[in-house]
């Protein structure tokens, strides 16, 4: 089958199986087919949509198709996702990094000078595509990342190396249990946030993604009030807490911060118009 009949195909089955969008799921099989014939370009795809693939192409290419259809995320059979402007690996290990998630180091980095040195935390840092992100657009800045699991801090450390960030310091503590008498100027997380039981941890991507990265107590709240309760005592004077939350969380999230007498407490928004993160001041000061 040519290049092109190959991609109408499997476009339609992307659409009957997981209910996805026409331009989303032309998107995904050119993903798919650029990635198991090595990487090449859209441009390439389009100038060659007559070339067949090999036996050996076309059955790397089913494999893959067949694991999308079954829900797998498309980032994890690529081993790779975008997160503003870089290439992050990713692995079943640690969640998919998403552009809403970008909100987050915006926030950041309109909270960290550009021209001296300053300290960064990255609570939960996964794939580290946060604290990278930050550290590669604050190179003066000293920026630690944290996560309880092992085995994704081998994924920071992969994405540090390949993307050469040279001021960032990872190992693994559970949230700030390792962070003895160190203090920061600007605190940020994504943490767990998703209430147990939801049922969109059972839908779509979230089905693969590590549910100890998703889902935190009843309410989703559990991590975020563990994080407000011991991050002032690692903030510096005047020191920032930047957390990232649900569509439906930011009302709750900044009573919890006023109630705990954190200070200018506002929110960011994502491009959707929706407040994704909510930050506030050291209440120490």
């Amino acid at each position: 089958m040519r290049l092109q009949a190959l991609l109408t195909q499997a476009r339609h089955q992307l659409i009957e199986s997981l209910h996805l969008a026409e331009r989303e799921a032309a998107i995904e099989a050119q993903m798919l087919l650029r990635h198991t014939l090595g990487g090449v370009s859209r441009a390439w795809l389009i100038s060659h949509d007559e070339q067949a693939l090999t036996p050996v192409q076309a059955e790397s290419f089913q494999a893959l198709l067949s694991r999308r259809l079954r829900g797998e995320p498309v980032a994890y059979l690529l081993g790779q996702q975008e997160f503003y402007g870089m290439v992050y690996s990713v692995t079943p290990e640690v969640l998919i990094p998403r552009p809403d998630t970008e909100t987050l180091v915006e926030a950041a980095l309109a909270h960290i000078p550009a021209d001296k040195p300053s300290r960064v935390l990255d609570l939960g840092t996964g794939s580290g595509a946060i604290a990278i992100a930050i550290a590669a657009h604050r190179p003066r800045a000293l920026v630690t990342a944290v996560d309880r699991s092992h085995e994704a801090l081998k994924v920071a450390a992969e994405n540090a190396a390949k993307l050469g960030t040279n001021n960032l310091k990872l190992f693994q503590s559970d949230w700030f249990s390792g962070l003895s008498g160190d203090r920061f100027d600007v605190i940020v997380s994504n943490p767990p946030y998703v209430a147990e039981g939801d049922p969109h941890l059972q839908q779509g991507d979230l089905r693969f993604e590590p549910q100890t990265a998703l889902a935190s107590g009843p309410d989703g709240l559990n991590d975020i009030r563990i994080i407000l309760e011991n991050a002032p005592a690692y903030l510096l004077p005047g020191g920032w807490l930047l957390l990232e939350h649900g569509y439906d969380q930011p009302a709750k999230v900044a009573s919890m911060m006023l109630n705990a007498g954190w200070k200018q407490v506002s929110h960011a928004t994502d491009l959707a118009g929706i407040e994704r993160v909510t930050l506030g001041k050291n209440p120490r000061d």
